[in-house]
């Protein structure tokens, strides 16, 4: 890696972006799965209603995913990745390797 000035490094560019754990697991989902509802999200991984709605929104305003309304009365979405979320498949992919090599089965 090139020297930069830690207040600018892209490792925290990145990562303010993701955000945690749960951040990662629902975008684990995504490439599991495709687009994903909110119920669906909420089912697999566990969280609270306002915790995964709260990741979803920082990953909207971050533009790693979008929402897309299904029905209006009552309002449903659907969150897909976008383009600069599928740009993310090699850190995914990196972790899926790393996670399978270093670490044991639960």
């Amino acid at each position: 890696m090139k020297p930069i000035s830690r207040d600018n490094c892209p490792i925290h560019r990145a990562t303010n972006e993701m955000g945690d754990q749960w951040s990662l697991l629902i975008l684990r989902e995504f490439f599991l799965e495709g687009p994903r509802r909110f119920q669906d999200l909420q089912a697999e991984l566990g969280l609270s209603p306002n915790t995964l709605s709260a990741r979803l929104k920082k990953m909207e305003d971050a533009e790693i995913v979008q929402r897309h309304f299904y029905s209006q009365n009552p309002p449903r979405a659907e969150y897909r990745l976008t383009e600069k979320g599928q740009a993310l498949s090699p850190v995914m992919n990196a972790l899926y390797d790393w996670g399978m090599a270093q670490t044991d089965d639960l």
